[in-house]
């Protein structure tokens, strides 16, 4: 057996052994990498510079100031105020608490950059009140995962960054750009959707609100909104990089928890930073792991080996990104976002590029596939824990979530096979630079 072929058992067989016997994420990556250039005969201060390698880098920085950012405003009491504001625009139509979900969604998603904090932020609050309204709690709870996903396409979309480290270092201003339409699409298509059914089903309208209620409660979401405006005003504007905004979007959301909202205290603080660091201390192992990895995978010719596996079962472009979708679907089903981001990229981004398609264009191809894997079972995490917060069994809530993923797969659909929703804005951008 060639040198090669073993190499390749040796590394992706002895990753998915060590996953099968539930050895955290980051322990199975290195052992089977570390594995693998020891048979190699690789010198073993390759692997741990690469390692180390790939925490340098200046867009790494902003993954550390957007996790606390998150968990800052996620903690602070912006959530309630956002589902306050998204009730006032859209509560009065009918099925206007489902419309408020999704919008509140849009919103929360352009702070936190997670659909777990979504989900846990959000659906706490509005799946309890869906049901007391009259909202069967499978509905509600479909209604909070499905809108959750726009968080991985808005920024500051943590897996954005993971995408951009892992591709080499694609421009990660340009992939949030890119990231809003597809997120428009979604968030209106689910609206759309949710319209129907209130109108077949007979759901209730929302509450009304004067004038004066509905100025105060818009100013007051206002507030904790303008963390967008400068995350992307300020890139756009030139005046900081997507790294520099999320410092300046950490600093905006301590300040204004703790002397505007003053929901902020000392003891809150420290249990914030304890998240932040746990966060950080998995993302750091996970990312410094899966540059080995992808590493092995480029020396052993992986990625070119299932390129031309995937184009010499057809020629047809469209047949090909269909598998590749298909394989990031069924990926998403067992593994977390963030991860597969890792992991996936440097293989199929190559791919991608042979079948003529942008990198940018890939990586929303990629977020919406993975976004689409939270809400599935057995291992999505956002309808995990929407079932928990709402109480209800995953089958029931697999029922109500059938038109969800139907609407899913289409906006993926579109995604993957008309670029422009994902390439104009960050086209427009270059050209005006």
């Amino acid at each position: 057996m060639e040198q090669q072929t073993l190499g390749t058992i040796i590394l992706l067989g002895g990753f998915l052994l060590l996953m099968f016997l539930r050895v955290p994420i980051a322990f199975a990556l290195g052992m089977s990498s570390l594995a693998t250039i020891v048979y190699l005969d690789i010198p073993t201060v390759v692997l741990v510079h690469r390692m180390i390698n790939s925490l340098n880098s200046f867009t790494f920085l902003a993954v550390p100031c957007f996790i606390l950012a998150g968990h800052l405003m996620g903690e602070g009491g912006i959530s309630d105020r956002l589902i306050r504001f998204a009730d006032v625009l859209v509560g009065r139509v009918r099925g206007g608490l489902a419309q408020a979900n999704i919008a509140s969604s849009s919103m929360f998603g352009s702070i936190s950059g997670s659909a777990v904090a979504d989900v846990a932020s959000i659906g706490s609050v509005l799946i309890k009140s869906m049901s007391q309204r009259g909202y069967r709690p499978g509905y509600s709870v479909s209604v909070t995962i499905s809108s959750s996903i726009q968080s991985i396409l808005i920024p500051p979309s943590q897996n954005m960054i993971y995408f951009s480290l892992a591709a080499g270092g694609i421009s990660v201003e340009s992939l949030f750009l890119a990231g809003y339409f597809p997120a428009l699409l979604l968030g209106g298509s689910l609206m759309v959707l949710c319209w129907i059914l209130a109108i077949k089903q007979g759901h209730p309208k929302g509450e009304r609100y004067t004038i004066k209620e509905s100025v105060k409660i818009g100013l007051d979401a206002g507030i904790g909104l303008f963390t967008v405006v400068i995350i992307v005003g300020g890139i756009l504007l030139g005046m900081f990089t997507a790294t520099e905004s999320a410092a300046v979007a950490s600093i905006y959301a301590l300040l204004i928890t703790v002397f505007i909202y003053r929901t902020m205290t000392l003891c809150k603080f420290v249990s914030i930073l304890n998240m932040s660091v746990k966060t950080l201390a998995m993302v750091i192992a996970i990312l410094m792991t899966s540059s080995a990895f992808a590493f092995l995978l480029g020396v052993l010719n992986v990625p070119s080996a299932l390129a031309d596996l995937i184009l010499s079962l057809s020629g047809n472009v469209i047949i090909a990104l269909l598998a590749i979708n298909l394989l990031m679907l069924i990926l998403g089903m067992l593994m977390d976002v963030g991860i597969l981001v890792l992991l996936l990229t440097p293989i199929l981004l190559p791919i991608a590029v042979k079948l003529g398609l942008d990198p940018i264009h890939f990586g929303m191809i990629m977020m919406v596939n993975l976004g689409i894997g939270l809400c599935t079972p057995p291992s999505g995490s956002s309808l995990l824990l929407g079932c928990a917060i709402g109480k209800v069994s995953m089958g029931t809530t697999l029922k109500e979530m059938v038109p969800f993923y139907i609407v899913m797969l289409i906006v993926l659909m579109l995604v993957t096979f008309v670029p422009s929703i994902s390439l104009y804005l960050p086209n427009l951008s270059s050209n005006q630079l």
